[in-house]
């Protein structure tokens, strides 16, 4: 916790709540009222001033050149500091403070700081004995049940509607304690599907605070600065400096806790996992609509308002996250009532002698130096290396998303500027349809903003996020391409991307990317519909190549002031594409469009990447 609760050693990393509790850092919740912190207070102002005389004694009967002076002089520093904060905090704490709370304030300090302290055993750890192949070994673990609370109320139906469970460090899964997490979540599992009344109303969902070097780090969707140019675009009537850290913020800052003069989104941040285990989520299914940790809230607000027939707001949800972060609905299907398997639950003894026994393995020792020829083929195509991880083949249902996507872009009239137009559709959609965002880059060298002298340095992004409905259009002039080459990615969710290259030298081809509709009605087939128009008065011949799913390369000569059009058949790949449109004859030319074509049907996960592609 954030507060001292008398833990020692061992006690903290195992019984802990690891401040993952954020209600501790609200006043209202009075934190510093927790019975047991007033408690740890009195016993360390018993402790501290026989500790530190101890201390002293040792420092006083040690010659003046003596190693370990420093280290006892630090030492007693910070128990004196200790021991002057804790008196100040002892004198702050009137006796029965928390008795003349209002009956508001002690509920909500009781639900927010709910703890195990029924079990016999709370705060206590126990010595776990074990034979690691004839090897005695020995680990601290909790005495009691760490989930006691959870269990009682779960078994005797008095679960809120709304529950959170903070884990203590060593189920925390981060790198420095990668222990115990999975019996931890297994337990609340068992603990949930073992009572089915309570399962078959529940929503169990785990999520990660930071990816801390675990898991994939996907550049994260930002917000524009909505007031200063050259940093991006959102829909009207979006103000996104509440996400923005400004130079001038910086500034006021007096560089604590250290310089930093630049300015920058505050996120959406790395991508972590989130696991959502329901009886309308079943079956390992993946979802790839773009969430962040408020997604929960804006779920809790969708079901507590239809739940209670109140309108329930979150009022501190920007409206830029509010557009571009679902709110999880998009997860679950319905349930039919069939019997779901369970799964074999997680022995903790076991589990922990396991893991425990990790500690004494031998540090790897087979490393091997790269050749030369090796790291450029890793460089090249890591996919295809044998010392690189790699993904686990297969892929897993994934459930249908209310995007409508578009992103495309063509050279200027006057030949000066690139133009991107980016849409959020609700055409096909409706009022489901979501909002999204959008990050551009110029991967080559590229006119930087606020620079007093023109300077081109790799790579400069932009950001956009569009509400549902809406488009958005930006320019790129030509001569701030260090070579007026244009070269542009765009990224979106759900594996959309884009790619646009060229010069003023483009072909005269207009393109026009759209999703293959029914002909009797607005509803998406699940394939691109392509339409190709030649402007200029000689005949044009067109590339459409396949560059993962080997549908092959389609060949098309367009006539002097033509079009074509062309439909690119997706259903063995599940709806996903990527091709690039080249034109014989310019090859500074390309235009790439990749992505999943959402038909409002559930589909798979991509096969390419799933390494299934027939």
């Amino acid at each position: 916790m954030s507060i001292d609760v008398g833990f020692e050693g061992e006690q903290d990393p195992w019984l802990s709540n690891f401040q993952d509790n954020p209600l501790e850092f609200f006043e209202q919740y009075n934190i510093r009222l927790h019975q047991k912190h007033i408690e740890a207070l009195d016993k360390r102002l018993a402790q501290l001033p026989g500790m530190i005389d101890d201390l002293q004694k040792k420092i006083n009967a040690l010659p003046p050149n003596d190693a370990h002076i420093d280290h006892y002089k630090i030492q007693l520093k910070e128990m004196k500091h200790y021991l002057d904060a804790f008196k100040k905090e002892k004198e702050s704490v009137k006796p029965g403070e928390f008795a003349n709370l209002s009956e508001r304030e002690k509920s909500i300090h009781l639900k927010a700081f709910d703890t195990n302290k029924n079990d016999p055993d709370y705060h206590t750890l126990i010595t776990l004995k074990y034979d690691d192949n004839g090897t005695e070994r020995e680990v601290q673990v909790p005495k009691g049940d760490i989930l006691y609370q959870f269990r009682d109320d779960v078994n005797n139906g008095k679960l809120p509607t709304v529950s959170w469970i903070t884990a203590p460090e060593n189920f925390s899964d981060h790198p420095a304690s990668a222990w115990y997490g999975a019996w931890y979540v297994s337990e609340v599992m068992d603990i949930l599907t073992k009572n089915p009344e309570v399962w078959k109303k529940t929503i169990f969902i785990l999520t990660y605070d930071e990816n801390d070097g675990y898991f994939d780090h996907v550049p994260p969707f930002v917000a524009p600065h909505s007031h200063k140019k050259g940093t991006g675009l959102v829909s009207n009537g979006i103000d996104t400096r509440v996400e923005f850290v400004t130079v001038e913020q910086e500034n006021e800052r007096k560089d604590f806790p250290e310089k930093y003069d630049r300015e920058s989104s505050i996120g959406l941040g790395f991508r972590v996992p989130m696991v959502i285990a329901s009886p309308w989520s079943k079956g390992g299914w993946v979802n790839s609509e773009v969430f962040d940790h408020t997604s929960t809230l804006q779920f809790l607000e969708d079901f507590l308002s239809k739940k209670t027939g109140k309108k329930v707001i979150e009022p501190n949800i920007s409206d830029w996250r509010r557009t571009v972060c679902g709110n999880l609905t998009s997860a679950f299907r319905p349930y039919n009532g069939s019997e779901i398997a369970k799964p074999e639950f997680v022995k903790k003894d076991a589990f922990v002698e396991n893991i425990t026994n990790a500690k004494f393995k031998k540090l790897p020792s087979n490393y091997k130096l790269l050749t030369q020829d090796e790291i450029v083929q890793i460089n090249h195509n890591s996919a295809t290396s044998a010392y690189m991880p790699q993904q686990e083949k297969g892929i897993k249902p994934s459930c249908a998303l209310p995007y409508e996507l578009y992103a495309d872009g063509e050279l200027s009239d006057d030949k000066k500027s690139f133009a991107v137009k980016f849409t959020a559709g609700n055409k096909v959609f409706g009022d489901k349809a979501v909002g999204a965002p959008f990050n551009v880059y110029a991967p080559g060298k590229y006119l930087q903003a606020n620079t007093n002298q023109p300077e081109f340095e790799n790579v400069r992004t932009w950001a956009y996020g569009l509400t549902a409905g809406d488009t958005i259009a930006d320019l790129w002039p030509l001569n701030e391409f260090a070579d007026d080459h244009y070269h542009l990615r765009v990224y979106g969710p759900n594996g959309f991307y884009r790619e646009f290259k060229g010069n003023t030298n483009d072909p005269g081809i207009k393109v026009h990317v759209e999703y293959q509709r029914e002909l009797t009605s607005n509803k998406l087939t699940g394939n691109v519909f392509l339409k190709l128009v030649n402007t200029t008065n000689k005949q044009q011949h067109i590339e459409i190549n396949d560059n993962a799913y080997k549908s092959g390369t389609i060949l098309k000569s367009i006539l002097p002031s033509g079009e074509t059009k062309v439909v690119l058949d997706l259903v063995k790949n599940f709806n996903w594409y990527d091709f690039s449109i080249k034109v014989k004859g310019h090859d500074s030319f390309e235009k790439r469009y990749a992505g999943r074509v959402e038909s409002g049907k559930p589909s798979y996960s991509d096969p390419h990447m799933g390494k299934v592609v027939a």
